[in-house]
């Protein structure tokens, strides 16, 4: 016989207690603790008949490539690793309206003429109103069924009728399963629905999507676990007042982790952008102090972006501090090298350093591009736009060594630039590039003096 019992759980990060508790001990919020009924049985109603595996030599495990599919996308396949794997649950998660239905839409579009059937099951809308869409984007495909359901149980049933090489699930937080009392959307039922479709994934060798909402921290709601189960995790990333997007892998375990897709969201669907780079600088103000151009790695692709800074005098007290797509204390840390070593009294200075586009740097080469865009809008000197810099920076002022840097370059010097300043460690055995000087310096002090003259 199943046996029930009452626990309480975090609704943001699955964290189990027999008691109700104000704050969570495991993620540190409040009130997020839901009393849920817990059925525990001898069997799995869900798995049906019980199989046995058994232990295997390494030396006897034999390893085939994966088998692939290309969606049509090449940004997508690019984020996948080259193509969706047979069989894998891949998660998309994105603020709401940010185009993940779109987007799979043309996947499923792609995937049912090229490989089979693909059944696109929705819990948030009707199949009429996916179908207005499928009209707006031009899909017509035959072998693509929809359906509206929420119950995990009728959606594998439809599966088996049906056969599909492929399943969409929209979204994963309005399915359930009846053998719960807990609400859709609810830690248990999010994790138990997803385990349904993982083992339905791995056992017939259908490919799942499955679309995750996000909370407003921008992580996808439910319980952390959920990332765990899944093969790779893709977030759709981007303002829903421009048209651009940014698809993100964090997770892949069929591919690299640090790859991203560029698409435009437009009237007939998402368009993928071939040339990011020249998309990104394109609309550069030339002879402003405060901007310069640094190419920053995503992945195994280089992506030059501009780096924007304004810096003015304070009205008040207390300087003020902001940063857009780069790490707000990793600005007050250059900032500070800049006062120290340099001798820029920014103290009294209010600091503003935006990564134009969109895009998010994390990599700590962008540093010199910081130091010189800060320092051209205090000095109001501006940088020639034929110049592109990067380069890590120390706190002692030294600037270090980067990583692909015959990418960089071959990258700057394909869009047009004449003079790159880069890191003096990096210029031993780097190879010579027609049409492009390269400049390798020691500290902060010398680069500045190059690129600004001071």
């Amino acid at each position: 016989m199943a046996k029930s019992r009452k626990v309480f759980v975090c609704q943001e990060c699955g964290y189990e207690s027999p008691k109700w508790m104000g704050k969570c001990p495991s993620c540190r919020e409040w009130n997020t603790f839901v009393e849920e009924v817990e059925i525990k049985g001898s069997k799995d109603s869900q798995t049906g008949a019980v199989s046995y595996s058994r232990p295997e030599p390494l030396a006897q495990i034999s390893v085939e490539q994966d088998e692939r599919y290309a969606t049509g996308l090449d940004e997508l396949d690019r984020v996948m690793g080259g193509g969706a794997v047979k069989g894998s649950l891949v998660l998309i998660g994105g603020d709401p309206g940010i185009g993940k239905s779109t987007l799979l839409l043309q996947v499923c579009d792609v995937l049912s003429r090229k490989y089979g059937k693909v059944l696109y099951v929705s819990g948030e809308e009707s199949v009429r109103q996916i179908k207005m869409r499928a009209d707006r984007l031009g899909i017509l495909s035959q072998d693509l069924y929809l359906v509206s359901e929420t119950d995990a149980d009728i959606i594998l049933a439809h599966v088996q009728n049906l056969g599909p090489a492929f399943l969409v699930i929209d979204s994963i937080q309005t399915v359930y399963t009846p053998q719960l009392s807990s609400a859709p959307g609810s830690v248990t039922q999010v994790r138990e629905t997803t385990g349904m479709f993982m083992r339905l994934a791995k056992n017939q060798g259908i490919t799942t999507f499955i679309v995750g909402h996000v909370t407003k921290e921008g992580a996808i709601a439910g319980p952390r676990v959920l990332e765990h189960m899944v093969d790779a995790v893709l977030y759709f990333e981007g303002d829903q007042h421009h048209t651009y997007r940014i698809l993100r892998g964090v997770k892949n375990r069929f591919g690299s982790t640090n790859e991203i897709g560029i698409f435009e969201m437009r009237d007939k669907g998402l368009v993928q952008i071939q040339n990011p780079s020249e998309l990104l600088i394109s609309q550069r103000t030339h002879g402003v102090p405060g901007s310069v151009v640094f190419c920053s790695m995503e992945g195994t692709r280089p992506v030059m972006v501009e780096v924007q800074a304004l810096v003015s005098t304070t009205a008040f007290g207390m300087a003020r501090r902001m940063s857009t797509g780069i790490d707000y204390n990793r600005v007050v840390l250059l900032m500070a090298v800049l006062e120290k070593r340099v001798g820029m009294q920014l103290y009294n200075q209010d600091a503003y350093v935006n990564i134009a586009g969109g895009l998010r740097v994390e990599e700590p080469a962008v540093d010199l591009a910081v130091i010189t865009a800060i320092a051209s809008s205090f000095r109001n000197i501006p940088v020639s736009p034929e110049l592109a810099v990067m380069g890590e920076v120390g706190l002692t002022g030294e600037v270090r060594g980067i990583a692909n840097i015959e990418k960089r370059i071959h990258e700057t010097s394909k869009l047009g630039f004449k003079q790159c300043v880069i890191p003096q460690d990096n210029m031993n055995g780097l190879t010579s590039h027609q049409g492009i000087d390269i400049v390798g310096v020691e500290n902060i002090s010398q680069a500045l003096d190059v690129i600004l003259g001071i």
